[in-house]
């Protein structure tokens, strides 16, 4: 330690620079000297009270010299750094901050990058402070000194306010074009924390992340794959074309083609290679085709990753997390399970949790790796440390079956009670309770389980394990025998547990209970109800019983007492809390006295097994309507929203306009409704890894059920076939509920075998537990692994008592709501939709409130004929690599035409179909060929109608003979709703003729582009079918909306989700009116009114939600501020706003202009 001290005094010298008298008075000490006065001084104390005196001394002293108004620049750096050494501490030195940001604000370089360090050390990204800093970052981003521009992009890509964003995003795309390459690094690292924190901010310039990628310099290409890891994350499809560039990065990495400065123990860039394999991997799963190509660099990653180090051994498990997420190859497998077995067989603890941490990621795929290291396992369940212990139980979780559940379940509640640790209670739990219900052999397995987990997991179990219990017991199963049984068996177990004097329980365990007692006490009609009552009584007494169990426990008494005639207990109750100091329990007794006076309403109050009957709710409160018009009437102000009342408060004063520049966009959050029933845990109590085989884990085992399992051991149960042929073993005993509470272990059935008599009696355990463990996952086993369909039928079927047509009475969304208010204005007219049996209903189109994931949007609409422009993307897509090396020369080609790209498609033989004059008189698109075969062609336009998107379809026979019974399906989408029926029938297509179909369209759910895919097939020996996907933008269900100013300005403050984004305006927009012009033209706005360098703009997503924009122009920005009951329909504007503003004011990508211009990586 003392060394390390001495090292660092030594090299403060260096940090602060030459030391020189910090103040007046002679002799004083340099900061070099007092820092390491101070540092010295800690590290002779002998307690943490004399530490803390100390250095609340040199707080003081501190505070008292940065608030001393002669304090210079060098001495008030110096207290920054002695201030952050106090902090580092963790004392609180929140005078200083201030401080730290004017010293980053007025002092020459090396003060500055002492208050940079400083602020990114002091502050958060939320804190208040930041906001002041944001104009020295913009002042410095735009300085000639280039320490000045790589301090500021540091601290933005560290910290930086989320709000701020486009203050900033303008200059720092500018230094991607900069001729150092510290600075263009730096500048993809602050793109990328903007990714990170605002994604749709930066949505725009995906195209300029491209170029980072073909950067010359290895660290700007390094940097960029950050981004790109994040965004295949999200949309792997739409990054495929980079695939070749992703291997051919990898190839060259491996080969050592990299500067030496690169290597770490003599390994190429490890980092780099850890960061293209997680790519490769994403980019690979479930498609063959681009698996292909990764299929030679990983073969040569694993053979060069031979070196005894720790950061191969990171390599390698990449590499076999990426070789299980691709499409599989036989050979690759192979060596990657070799892999796997010299980690878990290594005598090193971290080599063996680095194998079984493998291990649990591919054992779904590879389940007889498994079985090759069973016996390794059985050892470390029982080893010394605990996280080996944990990852053991991980894997045993993902191998579990119908005919070892009861032994893997028995191994973790066994952890459980000897487990501490807060979050391994939490995860754990939730994992037994999935299993315990999946896998439940009999009702009273199931029960004792779950009383085990609820006592063992205590108070620290997550909320959704006990909700998710219950309602599995309320909903029941088809079999109403069953249900019974199960709701008996609980209530009988939970008054056993009840007898017991003196034995606590956990407060969420004490909740069931009172619960399920409440409820289904009933059940047992052997038991007097006066004895459960008399229990519960004795319950509430317990001065360990929170108030909030008391609540429960006299929800379930009242339960109970109205199945009852009279009670001693129930009267004792009421008069014993009647007179509580506990409010709540008082007014439950005086409720409860009041009930048990009118017996009848109390029956109908709370009948039988009633928990999951719908409750109609009136969520408008119509009832208070007479009331309200009562209070209208007598000249009461009618009801205001907040934000209303917010926004007309602000209007009125006059003050400082505290709004930050622009608000950031919300992050795509997919709400995703829960229908039916989930897994006890919830929130997906998984493995920690994310590779492939925990993703499909989770996915598949989201919906809980409890299936039928035989309650025998069969004799392709056990492993060893001699094992087998010599006849069944014994029944296993299910774990009574006393063994589980007390944590006895459940002996695994004996399996006799000759081979194994002369082993020890601890080798035979052994065998015997992997035998029993490990049953079922033979390559002749019926019984797959968890979150894959078993071949065995459940025993039970769950049964939902929940109403099915509860989705389609949810409550008003947001457009019925702005219709009420605002109903003229909106024009929000019911649509009537005629079903597949003829009967017509009326029905609102309820637009989803949460935003999809945006996509890059292909289509650019310059004018309603004009529907496909080339992109980037497109143009990347029909070019390739070079084959050269990346690194011969620094002269690397990049791209080469593809001979695809330099032909097109001759096959237009057919007249292209028309649109008939109804039609063609509306603004629509191009009729572009959907999909053709021999005997059909299939066209399709798009007519933007006022009311909806219209589709006209037109099928095509190319045949000289007539085609029968053409059947047009599209299918059901995500985002998009057909009006009508989706389906379209041609009874018959005469020789060489066309027939049309048109279909209308609805946007359901807001995203920037979206697939509709559909099929067509026709009557034929071959019986073919031809697949199409209709591509769908916002842009096409955007409907300009007219209205007033005074319309304009009341719907404006009753909308409350806002954006708001400057941008720069292009020099062809050199005016407001030019640039609205723009905007209506490409984005079918109606502008509303123009006054000075301010103007608005109305339009609606059909059928009638609104956006409005209000905009401004200043020195040549264009200012955008939109409002709309949605936030993802104003996300979704400002990005087409943001596309439209930069259409022709880049020039094309420099890696797409030649084959021969040069760039770094690409």
């Amino acid at each position: 330690m003392s060394e390390v001290v001495e090292r660092t005094l030594s090299a403060l010298p260096a940090l602060l620079g030459p030391q020189h008298p910090a103040g007046p008075g002679p002799g004083r000490p340099s900061a070099g000297s007092r820092l390491g006065s101070l540092i010295r001084s800690i590290t002779a104390l002998g307690s943490k009270h004399e530490e803390e005196k100390l250095i609340q001394q040199e707080i003081a002293s501190l505070k008292a010299m940065v608030s001393a108004p002669t304090t210079t620049l060098r001495l008030m750096k110096e207290c920054m750094v002695r201030l952050i050494y106090c902090e580092m501490l963790g004392y609180e030195s929140s005078f200083g901050y201030i401080h730290a940001i004017k010293l980053a604000q007025q002092g020459n370089l090396l003060e500055k990058r002492v208050g940079y360090l400083a602020v990114s050390l002091f502050l958060h990204e939320n804190h208040e402070l930041l906001l002041l800093l944001v104009n020295t970052v913009v002042k410095d981003l735009q300085s000639t000194n280039l320490v000045e521009v790589c301090m500021a992009l540091t601290v933005v890509s560290q910290i930086f306010p989320r709000e701020m964003i486009p203050a900033v995003l303008p200059l720092i795309e500018d230094k991607l074009q900069h001729s150092k390459e510290i600075i263009r690094r730096k500048a993809v690292q602050a793109l990328y924390k903007f990714y990170l924190i605002a994604p749709n901010q930066v949505q725009h310039i995906h195209d300029k992340f491209r170029k980072a990628l073909c950067d010359r310099d290895v660290g700007v290409m390094a940097a960029s794959l950050h981004i790109y890891l994040e965004m295949i994350k999200e949309n792997s499809s739409g990054y495929k074309d980079l695939t070749e560039s992703f291997v051919m990065i990898l190839k060259q990495v491996v080969g050592g083609k990299l500067p030496i400065d690169f290597n770490y123990h003599s390994v190429p860039a490890p980092w780099l290679q850890i960061q293209l394999l997680r790519i490769l991997g994403l980019l690979g799963k479930d498609d063959p085709r681009t698996s292909e190509l990764m299929y030679d660099v990983l073969d040569e990653s694993l053979r060069r990753a031979e070196i005894n180090h720790n950061i191969t051994y990171a390599i390698l498990f990449e590499c076999v997390q990426t070789i299980y997420t691709i499409h599989p190859k036989s050979e690759l497998l192979e060596k990657a399970a070799k892999c796997i077995g010299k980690f878990v067989l290594s005598p090193k603890i971290n080599l063996k949790y680095l194998g079984l941490k493998a291990l649990t990621c591919v054992i779904q795929q590879d389940p007889n790796l498994a079985l090759q290291h069973q016996m390794t396992i059985i050892e470390c369940l029982d080893h010394p440390d605990p996280i080996i212990k944990r990852e053991t139980l991980e894997i045993l979780y993902r191998i579990t079956n119908g005919q070892n559940v009861i032994v893997i379940v028995q191994k973790m509640l066994d952890y459980l009670k000897e487990c501490k640790e807060e979050y391994a209670i939490i995860t754990l739990s939730g994992k037994v309770a999935e299993l315990a219900e999946k896998y439940a052999p009999d009702n009273g397995w199931f029960i004792q389980t779950m009383n085990a987990v609820f006592s063992v997991g205590g108070d620290a179990l997550h909320p959704d394990i006990p909700n998710n219990f219950l309602r599995l017991l309320a909903e029941g199963f088809d079999d109403r025998k069953e249900d019974e049984q199960l709701r008996t068996y609980a209530v009988r177990s939970y008054l056993t547990l009840l007898e017991e004097e003196n034995t606590f329980y956990p407060q969420k365990f004490l909740q069931v209970m009172s619960w399920v007692l409440g409820e289904y006490s009933s059940l047992a009609t052997d038991v007097d109800p006066e004895i459960i009552l008399t229990r519960l009584h004795s319950l509430l007494k317990k001065t360990f019983v929170t108030s909030d169990t008391k609540a429960w426990i006299m929800a379930a008494v009242t339960k109970i007492a109205s199945h009852t005639s009279c009670s001693k207990t129930i009267d004792k109750l009421i008069k014993e809390f009647s007179s509580s100091l506990d409010t709540c329990m008082r007014q439950h007794a005086f409720e409860l006295k009041h009930l048990c006076e009118d017996k009848v309403l109390m029956k109908n109050l709370l009948p039988f097994d009633a928990s999951c009957n719908d409750m109609v709710v009136d969520a408008s409160l119509s009832f208070l309507d007479g009331f309200v018009a009562e209070g209208l009437s007598r000249g009461a102000a009618p009801y205001k929203p907040h934000h209303q009342r917010q926004e007309e408060k602000l209007s009125q004063e006059k003050a400082l306009n505290f709004e930050p520049y622009g608000l950031s966009f919300a992050s795509s959050v997919s709400s995703s409704g829960i229908t039916g029933r989930q897994s006890p845990t919830g929130l997906s109590f998984g493995s920690d890894t994310s590779g492939n085989s925990a993703e499909t884990g989770h996915k598949e085992t989201n919906t809980l059920k409890l299936e039928g399992i035989r309650k025998l051991w069969g004799k392709e149960g056990y492993l060893p076939k001699k094992e087998s042929k010599a006849g069944k073993p014994d029944e296993p005993q299910a774990a009574s509920c006393g063994n589980l509470l007390a944590g006895q272990v459940i002996d695994p059935p004996a399996s006799p075998s000759d081979q194994v008599s002369s082993l020890s009696e601890e080798e035979k355990e052994k065998q015997q537990l992997a035998s029993t463990l490990f049953v079922g996952l033979g390559s002749n086993a019926g019984v797959s692994l968890m979150g894959k369909m078993d071949v065995a039928t459940q025993k039970f079927k769950r049964k939902s008592k929940i109403n099915e047509t509860q989705t389609s009475e949810e409550a008003s969304d947001i457009q019925n709501s702005a219709a009420s208010t605002f109903g003229p204005l909106l024009d929000t007219v019911p649509v009537n939709k005629e079903d597949c049996d003829g009967n017509k209903h009326t029905r609102l189109r309820k637009p989803s409130l949460c935003s999809s994931d945006t996509v890059e949007d292909k289509l650019a609409f310059e004018t309603p004929q004009s529907l496909k422009k080339p992109e980037l993307d497109d143009r990347l897509s029909d070019s390739r690599l070079s084959p050269l090396s990346l690194f011969a020369d620094s002269n690397i080609e990049i791209f080469q035409p593809s001979p695809s790209a330099l032909c097109e498609s001759a096959n237009k033989t057919l007249s292209v179909p028309s649109l008939p004059k109804e039609l063609e008189e509306l603004p629509h698109s191009e009729v572009v060929e959907l999909c053709q075969s021999d005997a059909l062609a299939l066209y399709l336009c798009k007519v933007w109608k006022d009311d909806s998107l219209l589709l006209a379809v037109f099928a095509s026979n190319k045949k000289s003979s007539a085609l029968n019974t053409v059947n047009l399906v599209f299918e059901k989408a995500e985002h998009f709703q057909i009006l009508e029926s989706p389906a379209h029938q041609f009874s018959v297509i005469e020789a060489q003729s066309v027939e049309r179909c048109q279909k209308c369209v609805w946007m359901d759910k807001i995203c920037t582009q979206g697939i509709l895919p559909g099929s067509i097939s026709y009557q034929s020996e071959m019986e073919p079918c031809l697949e199409f996907s209709v591509t769908l933008s916002l842009l096409d269900f955007i409907r300009p909306m007219e209205m007033t100013t005074e319309d304009f300005g009341k719907l404006w403050l009753s909308l409350s989700n806002d954006v708001k984004q400057n941008i720069k305006m292009s020099p062809s927009q050199d005016s407001l009116s030019t640039a609205l012009s723009t905007l209506q033209q490409k984005l079918k706005l109606h502008i509303v009114d123009i006054i000075g360098n301010e103007g608005i703009l109305a339009c609606r997503l059909l059928p009638s939600v609104p956006c409005l924009l209000h905009c401004r122009t200043y020195s040549g920005m264009l200012a955008l501020w939109f409002r709309s009951p949605c936030s993802a329909l104003s996300d979704g504007l400002l990005y087409q706003c943001q596309k439209v503003s930069r259409t022709g004011s880049e020039e094309p990508s420099c890696t797409l202009k030649s084959s021969t211009r040069r760039a770094g990586w690409l």
